[in-house]
């Protein structure tokens, strides 16, 4: 079984989804930072790709992506770090692991090219937020299941019924639920969301939902966890890596925080 699909087999609820940058604070931090999360209770990681113009991130995560292309991390670079990373022992990498960024520098890599070391370094998923479904449906569903990546798509309170249940049909791994329409770190408080969790859930869609943006403690943790799968983690993990760059110290206390 796949690794995304295994973790929601076995896992249903309070599914942690951590969000880190590639190459951030430090260019080689991305393995430590891995290492970090596992060891303290993700269950999930996305890996940030950074883009100099990233459309739905806020001013942490751009600001973390600024860093981490001055420190000269690339894609190129991202696919040599974690070469490895799926070792066996205690220094490999066991969790599911999920590439998030943007189509222009993926476009520029050469996407054949990118699903291929993405399958060959142990990417279970991606994520492109500026891809259409149109373009994926038609151009690219079939190299993303040839490379076996599952693609993980993004709804909104705004999103129609329609458009969901196309998503729920295309999508595999799971369903990027954002809380509110805004950029990260920047959302509606979680608990206001209530009636889209609602009707989320209503819909019994074949892929389990995490939510995303504005979880940011163990509050809005749980409150993302009441009608969904789990919650995605992102400005807030960042903001802890600014405060203290010791990634397994600051890692340690955040994740203690939320989970308690």
């Amino acid at each position: 079984m796949k690794r995304i699909q295994k973790l929601f087999a076995e896992k249903k609820k309070n599914i942690l989804n951590i969000y880190c940058t590639a190459g951030y604070p430090q260019l080689d931090s991305t393995r430590e930072v891995l290492q970090a999360l596992q060891q303290n209770g993700a269950d999930l990681i996305e890996i940030g790709m950074p883009y100099s113009d990233p459309l739905a991130d806020g001013e942490v995560i751009q600001a973390s992506s600024s860093v981490a292309l001055h420190n000269g991390m690339t894609i190129e670079k991202l696919f040599d770090q974690l070469k490895d990373v799926r070792l066996s022992g205690d220094a490999g990498i066991e969790v599911p692991l999920i590439l998030m960024g943007y189509m222009n520098p993926v476009m520029q890599y050469g996407i054949e090219k990118f699903c291929a070391a993405s399958e060959a370094v142990g990417i279970d998923g991606i994520i492109l937020p500026d891809l259409p479904i149109y373009e994926y449906e038609t151009l690219y569903k079939t190299l993303f299941e040839k490379h076996n990546l599952n693609f993980i798509f993004l709804v909104t309170p705004e999103t129609s019924e329609e458009r969901i249940r196309q998503i729920d049909a295309l999508s595999s791994g799971f369903i990027y639920a954002v809380s509110s329409s805004a950029t990260t770190g920047n959302s509606k408080p979680i608990e206001a969301q209530q009636g889209y969790f609602k009707k989320l859930q209503n819909m019994q869609l074949k892929n389990p939902l995490l939510v995303g943006f504005g979880i940011n403690n163990k509050q809005t943790f749980e409150a993302a966890c009441t009608y969904t799968n789990g919650a995605i983690i992102g400005s807030a993990y960042i903001k802890a890596l600014q405060q203290n760059t010791n990634v397994v110290a600051s890692t340690k206390d955040f994740l203690k925080n939320i989970l308690g």
